[in-house]
Formats: C-alpha cells, structure tokens, sequence
C-alpha cells in the first residue's frame, strides 16, 4: 500500500524503528506522525505536551508536530481536559489535591482548564485522605513521633495540611478501625 496524503494516515512496510528524526508525515519510512498519535492515543488519553515529546522522536520538524497536534485537537481526539480527567480518575483514590493538580501542570494542562477539577477533588478530599489513611495506618497516632510520621506520609500524598490536622486530630478517627476502642468507650 503507498502512502495516502489526504487522510493522514498512511503505512509503508518499514520497521518501527525511528529512522534517525526528519520522517514527516510524508516520508516513506512507516506510519505517518499522525497515525503514531493515534496510536497513542488509542492506548490511554496524553496531555499534548506528552504526545508532543513522544512525536519528536520520529520527527524533528516542530511546524509538523504541530501541525499533526492541531489536527488532533480539532478532531477531539486529543484534549487536555479530557487528559486531566482521566488523570484524576486514575490518581484520586492514592494523592490528594495539590499533588494530582502539580502533575497535571507538569504535563502542560492550563490552569483554566483545571478550575473545575480543582473543585471536585477539594470537596472529595476529606473522605479520600481518610480513605488513603485508613489503608496505612488504621489507628489514630499514639504519640507526637507517629503523629509526624502519618503525616508525612499524607503530605507526601499530595492533601492539604488543613485536611491532615483535621484528620490526625479527629475523635472519629480513634475509632475507625480498632474494636478495642469502640469496647473502651462502653
């Protein structure tokens, strides 16, 4: 089969080997640059920051990179809020808020587009930390250096420093796990 310009995703037999940068979409040396982002795309969402990085491994031409990003973006097949959802989806249940939203930066997501985002995981992050607390620790801590150790294992995770205190300094949380302490409140 010869290459097909007009859809943008043409084969040509050829390894998968990148052939040393500079194949554009219309070189004959494989799957055009468009059909490699699809690829990826098909996989799992990307930020096009990393669909970028990815694409410059095979093409060392920025104008075509971006060229093949727009496209992408105009065709929905790729989007960054749609990235950043999955993205969270993935991550909530094991990082908090600022640490979810850090990455997401670091992948080249806008602020604007992590506004609503921002919102659901701060009004879910009290039930998570204690869910993400409970699966490591169980009990309250019993004295001020297992106190510090908890919570930095939690600020490590990404929750806020109110939502930790909150959690640590709970009466609820003596008692989440430990039957003992529900036999000494009787």
């Amino acid at each position: 089969m010869g290459n097909r310009a007009d859809d943008g995703f043409s084969t040509v037999s050829g390894g998968d080997d990148p052939p040393g940068r500079g194949s554009g979409p219309g070189s004959d040396s494989g799957p055009s640059l468009k059909a490699r982002a699809v690829a990826y795309l098909s996989r799992r969402e990307h930020s096009r920051q990393e669909l970028r990085r990815k694409l410059f491994a095979w093409c060392d031409d920025p104008a075509a990179v971006e060229a093949v990003l727009d496209d992408l973006a105009r065709e929905h097949w790729q989007s960054d809020q749609r990235y950043a959802q999955a993205y969270a989806h993935r991550a909530a249940a094991r990082q908090g808020t600022q640490r979810i939203l850090g990455a997401l930066r670091q992948q080249g997501v806008a602020d604007d587009q992590l506004a609503d985002l921002r919102d659901s995981l701060r009004s879910t992050e009290a039930e998570r930390a204690r869910a993400v607390w409970a699966r490591k620790f169980g009990q309250p801590p019993a004295d001020p250096r297992e106190y510090a150790r908890q919570y930095r294992f939690m600020a490590g995770r990404g929750f806020s420093a109110d939502c930790i205190r909150r959690l640590l300094d709970s009466r609820e949380s003596a008692g989440l796990d430990d039957p003992a302490a529900d036999d000494a409140a009787d």
